[in-house]
């Protein structure tokens, strides 16, 4: 495991405005996620990493978030190796849900949960 230490942030202090990256797997993004994210799944992560890096200008920081925080904790510590300001969603799109933040999805009753 790596000794490297992920910040975190809860869901309800990610900004509106902030570069959301979801790293779930493609029928998890189709149930229901937030408006705007950008969505490339961890299972193709490093070979589509410049997609986020034409999103992530100017050091932006990258909220890095999955459906409960595991997987995006591990993409955090990546892209915090690489030198981007990363850090990862704690509890993911649940505490999202949650936190009564919106969410858009393929059906019309979008949910994480």
């Amino acid at each position: 495991m790596n000794s490297l230490q992920v910040p975190v942030v809860d869901a309800a202090s990610v900004p509106a405005d902030g570069l959301l990256l979801d790293v779930r797997e493609d029928d998890e993004w189709a149930a229901g996620r937030a408006e705007g994210a950008l969505h490339i799944p961890m299972s193709d992560f490093v070979a589509r990493m410049g997609e986020l890096m034409e999103r992530a200008e100017n050091g932006d920081r990258v909220y890095v978030v999955c459906r409960v925080g595991g997987r995006s904790a591990q993409v955090a510590a990546y892209l915090l190796q690489q030198g981007v300001d990363a850090v990862n969603v704690d509890g993911g799109m649940i505490a999202w849900e949650r936190a009564g933040r919106p969410l858009v999805g393929d059906t019309d009753s979008p949910s994480v949960v």
